[in-house]
């Protein structure tokens, strides 16, 4: 499997991708919203695009669908709850389906609500397992839930699907926010070295080559699987006084996120 993580370099700092078959040159494109950018370097390589994939219905995810459709004849591959919001579906996708590209990769579909409550991710069956997980969660952070999700639908994501994922997974998000999800995770939680050392390595670093992180690694740095840690909690107490003493891991969650979508 050859994966191709394109850089937009727009407002929003989107990431876009190309999955694809190093024995076919078929390729998935994952939500290609720099239509230009995946087009030219699927034409540079001599590969093709023959699905799309979105990983949900935002339309900076799904902007440039219509460009490279008209250009490849690709298929629109999306979330079932997805073809009223997305138009032009031709195959609507539910946990545990496959989707195959070219004759040597599968990638199973991860139904991910809480970003949006029709979100996929997407796990390579690869004995590195990688996974494309759209708006859901970014390197040191997760998604916002106020564009149609809901925080509680995006704990259970991370407690009962992500959480549990090989620790040596690759992680492809939709954007780059690594440093200020770095800088959060200190705000919360100011004794992370980990996290401190990584923001050290990474502020500055060229989104074009930029860091590719693992689960593990995540697990380390990123609040949101940090739910146990006494300094998060202590921190979380100094904000909000009607934190139990011993706060279950969803209150956590839910506490950050909240405070997340103002910092």
């Amino acid at each position: 499997m050859i994966v191709e993580q394109i850089w937009t370099g727009n407002a929003y700092r989107n990431f876009n991708y190309l999955i694809v078959c190093p024995q076919t040159g078929e390729a998935l494109a994952v939500d290609p919203l720099d239509h230009q950018k995946c087009l030219g370097l699927a034409k540079d390589r001599g590969w093709s695009i023959t699905q799309v994939l979105n990983t949900h219905e935002h339309g900076d995810h799904t902007g440039g669908n219509e460009a490279v459709i008209k250009a490849t004849g690709a298929k629109l591959l999306a979330h079932a709850g997805a073809k009223g919001r997305i138009p032009g579906i031709d195959r609507g996708l539910g946990a545990g389906d496959v989707i195959e590209v070219g004759k040597t990769v599968e990638l199973e579909c991860l139904d991910t609500p809480g970003h949006t409550m029709s979100h996929v991710c997407l796990l390579s069956r690869t004995d590195q397992p990688s996974l494309f997980c759209g708006d859901t969660l970014f390197n040191a952070g997760a998604g916002n839930c106020h564009g149609g999700g809901h925080p509680e639908e995006l704990y259970q994501t991370f407690a009962t699907q992500l959480s549990k994922l090989p620790d040596e997974t690759l992680i492809y998000p939709g954007h780059d926010y690594i440093t200020h999800n770095l800088e959060f995770t200190l705000d919360r939680e100011p004794d992370n070295a980990r996290a401190k050392t990584l923001l050290a390595e990474v502020g500055d670093q060229d989104p074009d080559s930029a860091l590719v992180s693992t689960l593990a690694l995540e697990k380390e740095i990123n609040t949101f699987f940090r739910l146990h840690s006494p300094s998060v909690i202590a921190a979380l107490r100094e904000i909000f006084d009607d934190l139990p003493e011993d706060p279950d891991p969803k209150t956590v969650f839910i506490k950050l996120r909240l405070l997340r979508n103002d910092w």
